[in-house]
């Protein structure tokens, strides 16, 4: 299941602080809490409260930008689903929007991420305690060798991919009939390869320098413009609107987080030194650039997002509309995940800090309690996903050409694609760990590929029967299998998690999630009106969840409830 649409994470719990210089600003030193990456490192006693308040303004600054996303994103899905429906035409486009999601995953959200915010805090942490050569800016030198190449990388992959865009479609979707639509429209989109990656540089840059906002931001913006070039040119150019709105939301992206990014990162430099120097100095700074470590997780983000090939792959031999089908029901059902991974890239660079300065028990409890309360969002929205999917779905996208069939269709995808979702969250959360510590490490490729296996297999296996609904299945099953290897291996590879204890603490969860599913599926049809059967749910699903939660004693639903308890008294 593809992330695409938000890619910001928060929720971060004000507890663990990391020794060393801090990479993250200290409270009330400028916008969004900015300080001079080169001052004075603190004092441990002071560092915790004051990294924990400025996690939880972070976290609440993501949450918010990425709803807003969120809802963006849902518009865009409701102007295509009413101007096309699930049709030939929106089938094309989601082929092509293959491109922007698996350049999105591995330029933005996880690859970029993985290799260059590791990279940026060593070297600030460098930066801070003076290793420099000659007064050289080990960010300086490290921005200087590796911008520009990447830039005529991703610039020349951009090329190839539009000259060979009917070669693309042919791979991707093999069933289609006529591929014209699915070429154009990936010819468009092919530019996200250059934008998404200058973006994932700049956001992992300055979430490097403890700056969330704007990389928080960048979905906004991609949204803004998808929905802005449908609703002008969808009579004129058809489909094709939605894919040139890719094209110009991804540079919007780039638009977004430049002004900060130019007062934060020094990108010039007065003279610059030979090409042998600079490159040794930028190998001083991030040693983690290179090929041992950028492999790993080159291979690691693509079979990740290699899942939404062999779905598309799969359901392009079903009839038409079955693309549209699990693509809406996956945009919907992937929210609580999305909602819940905020947590882990708030806090990524925290733990990558702690790894780097040798301090793994504070890494292990901060990985400990953001699994768990990542574990907690993502099951209780898949309660709700459970309980009311054909409410949801009917409320977001049944109007114009998306009938009560396409509902009916896409809820129950949806449903199947919900049993994955706890899956998807810990791959997300489990792979940062193994990447922080800068040791390349193939254990999360390993998993991901054997999960990927696993659900063609199992796709293959199910489709011809069962149809999307099999196809869903086979991605909740791959997922699954790629989580249980992460958070097993974890634990003995890198951070010293007890697996265990978190596996009780997530299987406590997850029944709370069943129960409360299953209490909003019941009730769900005794409300005719399917806004109002929505809005109770909302209401009667989160105070099941937290129920049986309080009763099988899950420790994140006590430890939540226990900090209302203590705001509620302290109120008083």
């Amino acid at each position: 299941m593809s992330d695409t649409g938000t890619g910001t994470e928060a929720g971060a719990r004000p507890a663990d602080a990391t020794a060393g210089p801090s990479l993250l600003p200290a409270p009330g030193s400028g916008p969004e809490g900015h300080r001079s990456p080169g001052g004075s490192p603190e004092t441990e006693s002071g560092e915790a409260p004051r990294l924990g308040a400025f996690l939880a303004r972070a976290a609440a600054g993501t949450a918010v930008l990425t709803v807003l996303a969120a809802v963006l994103g849902l518009v865009r899905d409701q102007a295509i689903a009413r101007y096309f429906g699930a049709s030939d035409a929106s089938d094309a486009f989601l082929i092509a929007w293959t491109v922007p999601e698996m350049a999105a995953t591995l330029l933005i959200e996880d690859g970029m991420a993985l290799l260059l915010v590791p990279a940026f805090s060593l070297a600030l942490t460098r930066r801070a305690s003076g290793e420099t050569e000659g007064g050289a800016d080990p960010v300086r030198d490290l921005v200087a060798a590796t911008l520009p190449r990447l830039f005529l990388l991703l610039a020349g992959g951009a090329a190839l991919l539009i000259a060979g865009a009917p070669w693309v479609v042919g791979v991707l979707a093999p069933g289609l009939a006529d591929p014209r639509l699915a070429v154009d429209c990936t010819r468009l989109t092919a530019v996200t390869v250059l934008t998404f990656g200058i973006t994932g540089y700049f956001s992992a840059a300055l979430r490097a320098h403890g700056s969330f906002l704007p990389p928080a931001g960048v979905y906004v913006a991609y949204n803004l413009g998808i929905i802005g070039m449908t609703l002008a040119l969808h009579a004129a150019w058809g489909v094709r609107a939605a894919a040139a709105g890719v094209a110009v939301g991804s540079a919007l992206m780039i638009l977004t987080q430049l002004p900060m990014l130019l007062r934060l990162v020094p990108l010039a430099r007065p003279r610059l030194p030979r090409f042998g120097r600079l490159r040794r100095r930028a190998a001083r700074s991030a040693p983690l650039l290179g090929f041992a470590v950028l492999a790993p997780v080159v291979v690691f983000v693509v079979s990740r997002q290699s899942q939404v090939l062999v779905e598309r792959f799969l359901a392009s031999t079903l009839p038409a509309g079955a693309i549209s089908h699990l693509n809406y029901a996956q945009k919907v059902a992937q929210m609580p995940m999305v909602l819940s991974l905020m947590i882990c890239t708030v806090t990524f660079p925290v733990v990558a800090q702690a790894m780097a300065a040798g301090e793994h028990e504070k890494a292990r409890r901060r990985v400990e309690r953001d699994l768990g309360l990542a574990g907690m969002v993502v099951l209780l929205g898949t309660a709700v996903v459970l309980g009311h999917a054909p409410q949801i779905v009917e409320v977001l996208f049944q109007r114009g050409a998306f009938d009560a069939a396409d509902t009916a269709s896409t809820a129950q995808v949806m449903r199947v694609y919900a049993l994955g979702l706890l899956g998807h969250c810990l791959v997300g959360a489990l792979s940062r760990p193994f990447f922080s510590s800068g040791r390349p490490t193939w254990f999360p490729a390993f998993a991901m590929g054997t999960g990927l296996l696993v659900t063609m297999g199992a796709g293959y296996a199910l489709t011809y029967r069962f149809g999307v609904d099999g196809i869903a299945t086979a991605n909740a099953i791959g997922i699954s299998s790629t989580a249980l290897l992460l958070l097993m291996g974890l634990g003995t590879r890198v951070v010293a998690i007890r697996a265990r204890d978190v596996a009780l603490s997530l299987g406590r969860l997850a029944g709370a999630s069943l129960a409360a599913g299953a209490a909003g599926w019941a009730c769900a049809p005794l409300v005719p009106d399917p806004a109002l059967s929505l809005a109770a749910g909302c209401l009667l699903v989160p105070a099941v969840f937290f129920l049986t939660g309080l009763a099988l004693r899950s420790p994140e639903v006590l430890s939540l409830l226990a900090l209302i308890r203590r705001r509620f008294l302290d109120g008083r």
